[in-house]
């Protein structure tokens, strides 16, 4: 019997098991089995997996997170470990595997696709920065979360007369927090690919004031930074080389009640961006990338991963995908600022 192989990496994220289940079914379709790798990158260099069936992915569709585990492991950092990959590829005779993830993920993926590996991207982002294609599952869910956080801090900050600044996540993009903030009517967005001028943000916020509003809300996102400098809340690398990244809403929450005057309190959303319960539409997106992953596997389209174009699910190369990151075009924040202050 053939057999596939799935794996999650990278962060947890709304509507990756929407995408196991697809690739589940999908397969069954053609008589394949599926071996869920469990903990990322991991479960193949340790060949740790459990075989999934119609039962395994039974009701998780609307669960959060992922059910084969998830971690940060690089199985290129070191030469044994892409040979444990392939040993495992070779011992459960795999026609191919479909690593789903971000853009660490997809680049060990494309990293092994030299290598010989059969493998097939599945995009997961929730900070919908990973290039080739419109969107990532994950990114609807986590909009929709930190909208619902600023409508909410909205009563408060209105009730006690105070700035509310919203920390939301974003390393190197601030997808999140861009449309997050619109959608949320945030009175300033702050975003990684603009430098903070807090000069800048106290004067919309006193302009509001002169103006009779006794409150205003800043959305800014977690890499966002002043003079250049990420606020790191940690220096250890992970296996990828990332630091911590954090702080930057208490630090410029201290700013602005100190240049300002006005009270100003300040919430880290955090992990709850991820967790809980995926959106309609990263479910239904989710599905449509699983099906395209195994529909990529039948065709033997390896080193392609899924995308969403438009309206239509397509296939690009992981090359094109993990070149860049997408970041916020100047133009979109351009727009945003017509709501600024």
């Amino acid at each position: 019997m053939t057999q596939i192989g799935v794996l999650t990496g990278g962060g947890d994220c709304p509507g990756l098991n929407a995408v196991i289940r697809a690739v589940v079914k999908t397969a069954q379709r053609y008589n394949w089995r599926t071996l869920g790798f469990r903990y990322g990158w991991r479960g193949m260099i340790e060949n740790d997996f459990v075989v999934l069936d119609q039962n395994s992915v039974s009701g998780i569709l609307p669960k959060g997170g992922t059910i084969l585990g998830t971690s940060r492991t690089n199985p290129c950092k070191k030469p044994e470990h892409i040979a444990k990959v392939k040993e495992t590829m070779q011992k459960n005779n795999l026609a191919a595997l479909i690593a789903i993830g971000g853009e660490d993920t997809l680049g060990a993926a494309n990293k092994l696709h030299k290598e010989g590996v059969k493998v097939i991207g599945c995009p997961k982002t929730i900070d919908n920065d990973l290039n080739a294609t419109d969107y990532t599952f994950g990114f609807d869910t986590a909009v929709n979360i930190a909208t619902e956080c600023i409508d909410r801090l909205h009563t408060t900050a209105e009730s006690h007369n105070r700035v509310m600044v919203v920390e939301i996540m974003g390393r190197h993009a601030g997808w999140i927090a861009l449309e997050a903030g619109i959608a949320g009517g945030a009175d300033v967005i702050l975003i990684p690919e603009v430098p903070i001028n807090v000069d800048e943000v106290c004067e919309l916020i006193r302009n509001r004031h002169s103006r009779g509003k006794t409150f205003s809300i800043v959305a800014v996102a977690e890499g966002a930074a002043m003079e250049n400098q990420n606020i790191v809340l940690e220096e250890k690398l992970d296996a990828f080389g990332h630091v911590r990244l954090g702080g930057i809403g208490n630090r410029l929450g201290d700013l602005i009640e100190k240049k300002t005057g006005f009270e100003t309190r300040v919430t880290v959303l955090g992990h709850i961006q991820r967790g809980g319960t995926p959106t309609a539409f990263d479910r239904v997106l989710g599905t449509r990338f699983g099906v395209k992953a195994v529909e990529l596997v039948k065709a033997e389209k390896f080193g392609h991963m899924v995308s969403l174009q438009g309206r239509n699910v397509v296939d690009v190369c992981l090359e094109e995908a993990v070149g860049k990151l997408k970041t916020v075009p100047p133009d979109l924040y351009e727009m945003a600022k017509i709501f600024f202050g």
